[in-house]
């Protein structure tokens, strides 16, 4: 399966830990569960599923092994454990709370994904390369030093003065905090700035002010944003604590 920058994206998260304690896409009834009750089958909190989506499942069925490939490049090997038809209105109302397509990943989740998701684990075989450079959990989580707090920042926009003046804020009001700058770079919704213009203002702000705040780190998330509000936020968090922040920063500012 030729994988979309979306699925990539997941693929990343997933066999690098982002995603933990998720080890691949959602089988049916770790779907269900999530899109009703927000909590895995083992009863961990978890706030969006995350599947993958083919339009037609001919000539695959339970228990094959399917090659993931991302621009050409053999990046994983998924076991499909389970194959099904989502009832995506349901995931919608559920996840998003409308099934509006004016909602711009309701639109996507019908008018755009495969009308199937195959479930399974993810064996990673190559790290999903994209156009900006990227950090796994473990490579963030050795650059934070160990027994200081860690305060995560998420947005999915350039970054501004109102931003960077909360940043300040957040890291003095967590005493001798470490301040993970963290934005996610993937995929938002239509209108949205590219990730590689965002990044170049995260990039020339971190350049400026380094020398005065070193407590401050930065790095990228491959992330496909689903604009889920609350239900996204928790999915920020979880995602966050497996990167080693102990606290996080909700917007809006």
């Amino acid at each position: 399966i030729d994988l979309n920058e979306r699925q990539a994206c997941d693929v990343f998260c997933l066999v690098h830990g982002a995603f933990s304690p998720l080890q691949g896409f959602m089988e049916e009834t770790a779907y269900n569960s999530v899109v009703k009750d927000m909590r895995l089958p083992e009863k961990q909190l978890f706030g969006l599923p995350v599947t993958l989506d083919v339009q037609s499942i001919a000539g695959l069925k339970e228990g094959d092994k399917i090659l993931l490939k991302w621009e050409g490049k053999e990046v994983a090997v998924l076991e499909a454990s389970s194959i099904y038809k989502p009832n995506k209105v349901v995931e919608a109302k559920e996840c998003y709370g409308t099934s509006s397509l004016e909602h711009p990943t309701v639109h996507s989740l019908i008018a755009e994904l495969g009308q199937y998701y195959i479930g399974g684990k993810v064996h990673g075989l190559e790290s999903p390369k994209f156009k900006y450079l990227v950090q796994t959990p473990a490579e963030v989580r050795a650059t934070l030093p160990e027994g200081k707090d860690v305060v995560a920042f998420q947005n999915r926009n350039p970054i501004h003065r109102a931003h960077f003046e909360l940043l300040k804020c957040a890291q003095r009001d967590v005493k001798d905090s470490i301040l993970l700058v963290h934005p996610t770079c993937g995929p938002t919704q239509p209108g949205d700035i590219d990730g590689l213009v965002r990044i170049d203002t995260y990039e020339a702000l971190r350049k400026e002010t380094e020398q005065e705040f070193p407590m401050f780190r930065w790095a990228y998330l491959p992330y496909s944003m689903k604009m889920a509000g609350p239900r996204e936020a928790i999915q920020h968090m979880i995602i966050r604590k497996n990167f080693g922040a102990t606290h996080f920063i909700i917007g809006r500012d």
